[in-house]
């Protein structure tokens, strides 16, 4: 089962993201993460406001300090910003920071962004 948006569908779900304005022009919705659920993650940050002619997310799964099934995913340019829509996988955390396609970085100032991915079950 899906969980909600807290931001809505289509290009309003990513102008609304845009809007919310969080710390380094990062937002990732839904939150929090479930296995198995689509995630969006919006970036309009640093490389973004420098005029990147591309930027990927990079990502990878499990241990914060040792990512592992580590990744480059291209996003999508919008008028609002970047944004890359993937499916999480049963993991215990979603890392992620971006970079462009000259290789300039933006990693959060070295601590990147993690998430952790819930398995969907209640805990009692």
């Amino acid at each position: 089962m899906a969980h909600p948006t807290n931001f809505g569908e289509g290009a309003e779900k990513i102008r609304l993201m845009r809007d919310a304005d969080f710390p380094g022009g990062v937002v990732v919705d839904p939150t929090p993460i479930t296995a198995f659920d689509e995630v969006t993650v919006f970036y309009n940050g640093l490389l973004a406001k420098s005029g990147a002619e591309q930027i990927y997310l990079h990502v990878g799964f499990g241990d914060p300090r040792h990512w592992k099934n580590v990744q480059d995913l291209r996003m999508s340019r919008t008028g609002y910003g970047w944004v890359k829509t993937l499916e999480m996988p049963d993991e215990s955390h979603f890392n992620f920071c971006f970079r462009d396609n000259a290789y300039n970085w933006d990693n959060n100032n070295g601590l990147n962004w993690p998430y952790e991915i819930h398995n969907g079950r209640r805990r009692e």
